[in-house]
């Protein structure tokens, strides 16, 4: 049972112009240490901080918001599993959300998919529950 999907683009240039401009203000408000150290560690800085800010858009319209009723940045976190593949993570208000939105009996879980293609970046995320076994 699908229970949210949600899509963004995020302009690559955009995201390095606020990071030249606002540096760790911006950095420090929006992504986790977690996301600002594989950032940091990427030859495409840049465009690693463009997906997972696409990511955090599409997560919060997948739980269907949009980034707003208390939705914080910091909720909703990509990290990647040793093969590469990106996963969403949610705390705080959006984790309270996800909770709300998934039927008695199932267990959410989250898909992101992201991409990039200079000067884009773009990230999916479907949001479905599961019944438990």
């Amino acid at each position: 049972m699908i229970l949210g999907v949600g899509t963004d683009l995020a302009n690559i240039e955009r995201i390095q112009a606020t990071l030249d401009r606002f540096g760790d203000r911006f950095r420090n408000r929006v992504f986790t240490e977690i996301e600002q150290r594989k950032a940091e560690r990427r030859a495409d800085t840049a465009g690693t901080y463009a997906k997972r800010w696409a990511a955090k858009e599409a997560c919060s319209k997948a739980l269907g918001t949009g980034l707003r009723m208390g939705i914080a940045w910091k909720d909703m976190s990509v990290t990647n599993l040793r093969t590469g593949q990106p996963q969403m993570t949610v705390t705080g208000w959006a984790e309270k959300r996800l909770q709300e939105l998934t039927p008695e009996g199932h267990i959410a879980e989250i898909h992101v998919s992201l991409t990039d293609d200079f000067p884009w970046a773009q990230a999916f995320v479907v949001i479905h529950a599961r019944p438990l076994a």
